[in-house]
């Protein structure tokens, strides 16, 4: 099969087109023809930094983590999937799993669920990773009907996730966004936008809770954030975040006696560990998403197999709104 593979880590490191072997299906797995691939963040941070992540494979590498496509081959053992079946998932590109940067990929059948009957491939692709993050996240923080609920990030791939999830499941829900494009998509999502560069969490928080905080932060940016979310939360408030490798005072969190959640979702294909709990995932969302007027928001720009460099490119660039997505 044709594969995109790197022969180096770096800032400069390229995709070199190459044919090597269609992999095996051995037993809990499938074989997917793969119609299209979504890149992440973590795709990039593997590609730039190399042996400096745990998670990055042996080179050469094939990177690619989100797809969609059509089962093509059933291991022994799987009883939930058929030839010609349309799936989605996230099984591969980090460690010792070879990802979708090609024409197949075997998948850990735990690792994917049918896909979403009106979506694209290519809608489908742009959603497993920053999907379960969202998903794993407000349900973490205990998401219920009738919460304020603030996302930070509402406009970028996990973001735009949680927010309509967390609208899904009867919140009142706000978002930041920068500019008026973000803010734009915010409101066409169902959600009040929030200006972070020119309204303080002070201003904000007294605006839409009278002062008493959130209830629910689902913090997508994370990091130096952190303490927005900190003081934007109500007393006992919940508080889920994608980025916390940094050095905080938890001063605030202890005086308002604060929940903080971690989401990282690359542990079960990591560690082997609660695998299937992402294909049930996948499986509601897909349920979710047919039953709804579910938005997957892609950019503008389409790349084929070939250009996998140029979608790490346009991702890194900082101007894509939505998904970058891969067809093969």
């Amino acid at each position: 099969m044709k594969a995109m593979l790197l022969h180096s880590y770096g800032e400069d490191a390229t995709f070199e087109a190459a044919d090597i072997e269609t992999p095996e299906v051995k037993a809990g797995h499938v074989l997917v023809k793969i119609a299209a691939i979504s890149v992440n963040t973590v795709d990039t941070m593997i590609r730039n930094m190399g042996e400096e992540l745990p998670l990055s494979p042996e080179l050469p590498a094939l990177l690619g983590m989100d797809f969609a496509g059509t089962v093509e081959a059933v291991g022994e053992g799987v009883e939930n999937f058929s030839i010609g079946d349309e799936v989605y998932g996230c099984a591969g590109g980090l460690a010792n799993l070879p990802g979708a940067l090609a024409e197949y990929i075997a998948a850990d059948s735990d690792l994917i669920a049918h896909k979403p009957k009106n979506l694209s491939m290519r809608e489908a692709a742009a959603l497993p990773l920053v999907a379960i993050t969202a998903y794993e996240g407000l349900q973490r923080a205990g998401i219920g009907e009738g919460q304020k609920v603030l996302v930070h990030g509402g406009s970028g791939g996990v973001g735009h996730v949680a927010l309509q999830l967390a609208k899904h499941w009867g919140a009142d829900v706000y978002s930041t966004g920068g500019g008026d494009a973000q803010l734009e998509l915010i409101e066409q999502l169902g959600a009040t936008g929030i200006n972070y560069k020119t309204e303080s969490v002070e201003d904000y928080v007294g605006k839409h809770t009278d002062g008493a905080g959130f209830d629910l932060i689902f913090d997508s940016v994370g990091g130096e954030n952190l303490p927005n979310s900190f003081e934007a939360a109500a007393l006992n408030g919940q508080i889920a975040t994608t980025v916390s490798m940094c050095e905080l005072d938890l001063t605030p969190v202890h005086f308002k006696g604060l929940s903080l959640h971690v989401v990282f979702m690359l542990i079960p294909m990591l560690h082997d560990f609660n695998r299937h709990e992402h294909g049930a995932i996948l499986a509601d969302l897909a349920a979710i998403i047919e039953s709804s007027d579910f938005r997957v928001v892609l950019d503008e720009n389409t790349y084929s197999l070939e250009q996998a460099s140029e979608a790490h490119a346009r991702l890194e660039s900082g101007k894509a709104m939505g998904k970058v997505v891969v067809e093969v």
